[in-house]
């Protein structure tokens, strides 16, 4: 079983910045990758971004070059960078990894723009 807990979430003006942070624990030996995805209200949840272990990092077209996902595999915490953040990104960003045959979420981070 991996736990994973979001935060840096918030509220945030248009064109302003966030960090979201992604702590892992538990059995982190399953970790293989890891990414961000959001839900807005009514609305589907979407992938935002991916980061595998080793390999190329993958982002949504609405987010390129804008956010930039990174981990740290020694502190088991993946990270999504947001910059010039835009109303429409307002949503709940929740963690994702998936490895030993599971994946797993964490409950989300609230992220507000306001424009």
């Amino acid at each position: 079983q991996v736990h994973l807990v979001e935060s840096g979430g918030g509220l945030v003006q248009a064109g302003g910045s966030l960090r979201l942070s992604c702590a892992a624990s538990g059995d982190t030996i399953c970790i293989s990758a890891m990414g961000w995805y959001r839900q807005a209200p009514g609305k589907e949840r979407e992938l935002v971004a991916t980061i595998p272990n080793g390999g190329s990092t993958y982002y949504a077209d609405s987010v390129k070059g804008r956010f930039t996902i990174s981990r740290d595999n020694a502190q088991h915490t993946v990270y999504l960078q947001m910059n010039s953040l835009k109303p429409e990104a307002a949503a709940v960003y929740f963690c994702h990894s998936d490895g030993c045959g599971y994946a797993f979420w964490g409950p989300g981070t609230q992220v507000t723009v306001s424009s």
